[in-house]
């Protein structure tokens, strides 16, 4: 007969003591690995600069990069996400949020920048998990159809093109920006001279 032994259960402070060179959200005890492909870096850094310009100027609150994790989910306490782009506004902002560890609230805004190894199943459970922990807004950018998906809390939700524009709507009043603007990464690999010898 067999022993069937289990895999021990890995835990948010296990998480925190991973080394930092590579990217892992932790969901129902295990390790995902959250790679990012160098199209969706290129894309992530572009919207992180335009917020983070921003942001700069309207002093609305503090964006925080891919390493970022949350541990704000109410049914699973264990599972921490790591958004690509995440931000919370000023005055939800206390002496706690710095504390180490995961940040315990949700933020009120998440980008997700899709690679070609995301899933679209994996997508919606991300999507899904945000929302339920009351995440006002989630922005799922797909480099490869030029397209921004926008859920809200409320269920609704559209779908963007390169000739629309994403706006903040109450969570980042004031915020706009041209769809198009977000590839521009895209727009100068095209601009590049073909390599021939």
């Amino acid at each position: 007969m067999t022993a069937v032994v289990d895999k021990p259960k890995v835990t948010p402070e296990d998480l925190l003591k991973l080394p930092k060179d590579r990217r892992y959200e932790l969901v129902d005890g295990e390790l995902v690995e959250k790679p990012m492909s160098a199209l969706a870096g290129a894309v992530c850094a572009e919207l992180l600069f335009r917020l983070g310009t921003f942001l700069e100027s309207t002093r609305q609150g503090t964006l925080f990069s891919a390493d970022t994790g949350y541990q704000c989910f109410v049914k699973s306490p264990d599972k921490v996400r790591k958004p690509d782009i995440s931000f919370i506004r000023k005055e939800r902002i206390t002496a706690d949020l710095w504390k180490q560890g995961f940040i315990r609230i949700p933020p009120d805004l998440v980008v997700e920048v899709l690679s070609p190894s995301d899933s679209a199943s994996e997508t919606e459970r991300r999507v899904d998990d945000y929302l339920d922990a009351g995440v006002p807004l989630v922005w799922v950018v797909q480099p490869e159809t030029r397209r921004v998906y926008v859920y809200r809390r409320g269920g609704t939700g559209l779908i963007l093109r390169e000739q629309d524009d994403l706006i903040g709507e109450p969570v980042l009043p004031g915020f706009r920006l041209p769809v198009l603007e977000i590839f521009r990464p895209l727009e100068q690999i095209r601009e590049q001279p073909s390599q021939t010898k």
